[in-house]
């Protein structure tokens, strides 16, 4: 696994490992359990210096074993004590070998944490296991079935549109659209399916509708537009015609005019009607067939998606909608929560009642897990082996002593009351030896 370098390519300056206020409070706990491993040493030193000047005083024997069992507790309190300092530092300042192991051996220790973390929680087995047993789908299933949930979610995922709606900016979405838009239209022919729609349109009749839609339109407003049309058939009439005459001219030609558009409303047999079907008809198979109207057609749309009108109306597009799904994420009544809502419980009973739905959904977490671990396994060990690298040496010591250092001083402690015990054992069984 490679160190981590800097842009000059030498290992980058080694940091210091922070203390916590729970690391504080545990080197009070670990000064408490250094001074009382500590002061049980100096206890059966004195007891020893008290026991061997009894001894030699004439005490009787008791003051042996005493003694005895004194001298071996220091001398297991000593070597308890050399071997938990070892780990942390050098005994005394002594450059004795194999000593200061964790500052020392810092950097492959972080690398053997890693590697066994990698080897035994991060491997596929145990992934798969863990997962198997969690049973994902099924608590899914329960939580989303939840009115309450449900809510929670939809809450949610309308914080997070509202979130992403406003960090988006307006302008860069409306090019992306325009873009999208414009060569999606540049790309596909038009005339073709548009050809298609309009032959089924006129072969179905759907275009009546619309023309006696027309009609009804023109008729009104030849009635309330007589005026305009006797003002137009005057405006563009010789100067020498009498007045008169350009007044009844135009009264004919509105009258005309009313007439025509009355015929083609009452019938749909009208001559008119006949030729405007069989033109849409005619021009629904030359926009499928003839290459220059299909030309033309093309023509036309390049022209269209290229006029600022065009692009304006995608932009007031994505602002209207913008607006609209701003406003329905915020109202909690709105129809948009209220069906995510739905969808979200509709979910939850569906994970509740098919079973292949849980089993296709664990396979989906199991795979993207597996892939994780399987193609990022090294990644991720390796925050455990550079963090620890990146620490310098005396901090990071100190940091894993104010972990497990309590614990050890109880090896002292042990060491001094297991060392006493086989110092009094062995010395009665000398005395018993030697009769």
């Amino acid at each position: 696994m490679g160190r981590m370098t800097n842009a000059a390519g030498s290992p980058p300056a080694p940091t210091v490992a922070r203390l916590t206020e729970a690391d504080a409070a545990k080197q009070r706990g670990l000064r408490r359990m250094k001074a009382l491993a500590t002061g049980l040493l100096a206890a059966v030193a004195i007891v020893y210096a008290l026991a061997t000047a009894a001894e030699h005083g004439g005490a009787g024997p008791w003051a042996g074993y005493v003694a005895a069992a004194a001298e071996a507790g220091m001398v297991g309190a000593l070597a308890d004590w050399f071997a938990v300092t070892a780990l942390f530092r050098r005994p005394l300042g002594l450059p004795i070998p194999h000593t200061a192991i964790i500052p020392t051996k810092k950097d492959q220790l972080g690398e053997s944490l890693g590697d066994f973390v990698g080897e035994n929680f991060l491997s596929e087995q145990v992934v798969t296991d863990k997962l198997a047993s969690l049973g994902l789908s099924r608590r899914a299933a329960a939580w989303l079935s939840s009115p309450e949930h449900a809510d929670r979610v939809t809450a949610e995922l309308a914080t997070a549109v509202r979130g992403g709606l406003t960090v988006l900016r307006d302008a860069d979405v409306q090019a992306v659209l325009a873009e999208a838009i414009t060569r999606r239209a540049e790309a596909t022919e038009i005339s073709p399916p548009l050809g298609r729609l309009l032959a089924r349109t006129v072969a179905d009749g759907g275009h009546r509708r619309f023309v006696d839609l027309v009609l009804a339109q023109a008729q009104d407003w030849l009635v309330k537009h007589r005026e305009a049309v006797l003002a137009a058939v005057e405006g563009g009439a010789p100067g020498w015609t009498p007045r008169f005459v350009d007044r009844r001219v135009g009264d004919r030609v509105h009258r005309e005019l009313l007439r025509f558009v009355q015929e083609m409303r009452a019938s749909r047999e009208h001559p008119a009607r006949e030729a405007l079907d069989r033109f849409l008809a005619d021009f629904a198979d030359k926009l499928q067939h003839d290459e220059a109207t299909r030309a033309r057609m093309e023509r036309l749309k390049t022209e269209s998606l290229a006029r600022p009108e065009v692009q304006e109306l995608i932009a007031s597009a994505w602002a209207a909608v913008r607006a609209m799904v701003l406003t329905a994420a915020e109202d909690e009544h709105s129809a948009l929560r209220a069906r995510a809502r739905a969808a979200v419980l509709s979910l939850g009973t569906r994970l509740t009642a098919d079973d292949r739905l849980r089993a296709k959904l664990d396979g989906w977490v199991t795979d993207a897990a597996l892939h994780v671990v399987t193609g990022y396994r090294r990644e991720i060990t390796s925050l455990i082996s550079d963090t620890i690298a990146s620490w310098d040496a005396r901090s990071t010591s100190r940091k894993i002593e104010l972990h497990i250092g309590r614990d050890l001083q109880f090896i002292r402690l042990n060491g001094t009351v297991i060392g006493s015990l086989a110092g009094l054992l062995i010395h009665a069984l000398t005395r018993v030896a030697g009769g």
